[in-house]
Order: structure tokens, then C-alpha cells, then sequence
């Protein structure tokens, strides 16, 4: 049977922003930017949503007198990535079952 997927992980910039980090330490706002191709507003709004979902951790800083965000995903947001993998496999190998 189809398992249900995240919602909050079924939106195509949350699903990049949640994949470059589950590879990385952490990365900076400027480089998730480059790498989704998403505008800045958007990119704020959409890692807002996953810092409320405890999905990502974000620090706000400053470098050279200049603001930096620098984003972390964590233990709960590699669970649901895990799981949203998982179940999007259910939907996948639904052919394989026959």
C-alpha cells in the first residue's frame, strides 16, 4: 500500500534545500541559493518553514561586518528525509510487486 508522503518535503525547494544539507555540515544561505537557483524571498520563506518544523537548524551571523545564515539539517530533519525516501519508494516499486 502507498505510505503517505511529508508534505513539508514534497515541495520541490524544501526537498533541495533538506538533500544538499543531509551531505553537508552546514551550508551558507548564499550557497543553498546558487545551488536551488530560488530567489532570496523565496529561499527565506521555505527555510523559515523548515526551521519551525525542526527539520533544519539556522544561525544567524555576521562575517566581515556582513549577515550570514548558515543552515544545518538535524536528527529529526534526516528522519523525515529518511522516511520520505522510504515511502516515496512505495510509489516507485509499485510496479515490482505485480
Amino acid at each position: 500500500m502507498f505510505k503517505s508522503l511529508d508534505p513539508l518535503l514534497h515541495s520541490q525547494l524544501r526537498l533541495a534545500i533538506i538533500s544538499l544539507l543531509i551531505g553537508l555540515e552546514s551550508a551558507e544561505f548564499t550557497f543553498i541559493k546558487e545551488k536551488t537557483n530560488a530567489t532570496a524571498g523565496n529561499l527565506s520563506v521555505q527555510i523559515d518553514k523548515l526551521e519551525k518544523a525542526g527539520y533544519i537548524k539556522v544561525v544567524k551571523s555576521f562575517k566581515a561586518k556582513r549577515p550570514l545564515t548558515t543552515c544545518s539539517i538535524t536528527k529529526e530533519g534526516i528522519k523525515a528525509f529518511e522516511e520520505y525516501v522510504n515511502h516515496l519508494k512505495t510509489y516507485i516499486n509499485r510496479d515490482n510487486e505485480k
